[in-house]
C-alpha cells in the first residue's frame, strides 16, 4: 500500500475503534442497561436464539457482560493498534450478528431506525469496513502491535 492507502485504513481504524469503545462505555455507565430490548425485535435467523437469551435471566447477564466487555476490549485493540486483526475480526463477527438479528429485509418490521435501508445498512457497512482493517496491515506503523513486532525482533 502506499502511504496515502495505509494512512486512510488507519483512520478507518481508529475512527470505527472508537466508535465500538465509545459503544461499549456507554453500555457499561448506564445503569441498568441490557440487551434485552434489542433481542427483544430481532427477526429473521437468529430469533430462536435471541428469544431463548432474553428468557433465561442468567444468560441474558452473560450475553450483557460479554457484549460490553467485548465491545470495550475490540475498541481498545483498534484505537491502539493492539492485537488489531484480533479485535477487527472479532468486531466483524459481533457487528455481523447485529446484522443478522434485524437485517434491513423487505417483510421485516425493524422498528424505528435512523434513514432508509433496503439489504445493506451502517450495521453491515461496519462489519465489512472492520473485515477489511484485518485483512490489511492497519497497525503498522501506527499502533502498539508495531512496537510488539519490534521487541520481537
Amino acid at each position: 500500500m502506499n502511504a496515502i492507502q495505509r494512512n486512510t485504513v488507519i483512520v478507518l481504524r481508529i475512527i470505527i475503534g472508537w466508535h465500538i469503545l465509545y459503544e461499549g462505555i456507554v453500555k457499561l455507565l448506564t445503569p441498568g442497561w441490557s440487551s434485552f430490548g434489542f433481542l427483544s425485535h430481532s427477526q429473521w435467523i437468529l430469533t430462536g436464539f435471541a428469544n431463548w437469551v432474553i428468557t433465561h435471566d442468567g444468560v441474558l447477564q452473560v450475553v450483557d457482560f460479554l457484549n460490553t466487555w467485548g465491545l470495550i476490549a475490540i475498541g481498545l485493540g483498534l484505537v491502539l493498534g493492539l492485537f488489531t486483526r484480533v479485535a477487527a475480526f472479532a468486531g466483524a463477527a459481533l457487528i455481523f450478528v447485529y446484522y443478522l438479528n434485524n437485517p434491513p429485509f423487505v417483510g421485516l418490521e425493524t422498528g424505528p431506525v435512523e434513514g432508509n435501508y433496503l439489504i445493506v445498512n451502517k450495521t453491515l457497512i461496519e462489519a465489512v469496513a472492520l473485515f477489511l482493517i484485518g485483512v490489511f496491515p492497519s497497525s503498522v506503523p501506527f499502533g502498539l502491535d508495531s512496537l510488539i513486532k519490534k521487541q520481537r525482533k
